[in-house]
């Protein structure tokens, strides 16, 4: 079996009962929705310490991407608007096809 250790979601998984599925919820939400982390926290119920958690994680392997920096609607405090959706990824070279 492979030694992941290296992988900040796989060490994360064995902390926590709570942590897959937190992350899945919070993937599957920012697939469909572009929001803060204090608007994913409101609309998951996952407090928002643990959000920016996963969203260093999931950025670290390429599954997150910042879209916007604007005030939040939530908060009215600028903030990082987020997407685990890859249409929004910056480093796609989806338009460099044609």
């Amino acid at each position: 079996m492979e030694n992941n250790n290296n992988n900040p979601l796989h060490n994360r998984q064995c902390k926590g009962k709570d942590f897959k599925s937190q992350l899945k919820t919070i993937f599957q939400y920012l697939q469909e929705h572009i929001a803060t982390a204090s608007m994913i926290s409101e609309a998951t119920g996952i407090p928002q310490k643990n959000i920016c958690r996963y969203k260093r994680d999931l950025e670290s392997v390429g599954r997150l991407w910042e879209v916007e920096k604007k005030l939040c609607k939530k908060t009215g405090f600028k903030a990082w608007y987020l997407t685990t959706n890859p249409d929004y990824n910056p480093n796609s070279n989806q338009l460099e096809l044609f």
